[in-house]
């Protein structure tokens, strides 16, 4: 029997990335996606995942910051990697430590610009239009203890256009999200 590198995905939101994800690797020889964590009970992941009979565990932050719920439960399935699909919560000392350079995640605009506290979703994009740059995009990068601080693994770009919008943008960045974040993230599993 082949041995499969195990993920957990991480997520807060409506579940596009994640779904991409699931789709992406529901046949893979060497990597499975095990579980989707969810720290909001009615985010729209939860009902992506239920449409897909892909199992999510639910957690509070009590759970993930007070006390070894979370870190138990990755350690039950025997997870080798995490990553974080539109995850807002800053991810605790125990579990970067106990995932050294194991946690992924993406963000939507070019770091170290358009990072840190509270710069996610809509708030990234508006703030690219309000500033006039011409180009987004994507970073892919390890987590560390710090918003948007980890080590870079891989960037893309688009335009970002004179009449834009948050919403027009994000649609942009969303295609780029879509199109690299399983490739880079099968990549950088199969290089350990």
């Amino acid at each position: 029997m082949s041995y499969f590198k195990k993920i957990a995905v991480f997520a807060s939101g409506s579940g596009t990335n994640t779904l991409n994800l699931v789709n992406y690797f529901e046949h893979h020889d060497r990597i499975k996606i095990e579980v989707i964590f969810v720290n909001r009970p009615n985010a729209g992941v939860v009902y992506k995942m239920k449409d897909v009979n892909m199992p999510v565990f639910l957690f509070n932050k009590e759970m993930f910051y007070e006390n070894s719920s979370v870190t138990d439960e990755l350690k039950s399935r025997h997870i080798d990697y995490i990553v974080l699909a539109g995850f807002l919560w800053l991810v605790p000392k125990n579990i970067i430590e106990l995932y050294n350079d194991r946690i992924i995640n993406i963000h939507p605009a070019l770091l170290p610009f358009y990072g840190g506290k509270g710069m996610y979703g809509n708030k990234v994009h508006e703030t690219v239009i309000s500033n006039k740059e011409n180009i987004s995009g994507i970073s892919i990068h390890l987590v560390n203890e710090e918003y948007d601080k980890g080590k870079i693994l891989f960037q893309a770009t688009c335009p970002v256009f004179e009449n834009d919008t948050a919403e027009s943008l994000a649609k942009r960045i969303h295609q780029l999200e879509y199109l690299h974040y399983p490739k880079v993230i099968e990549a950088w599993i199969l290089s350990f």
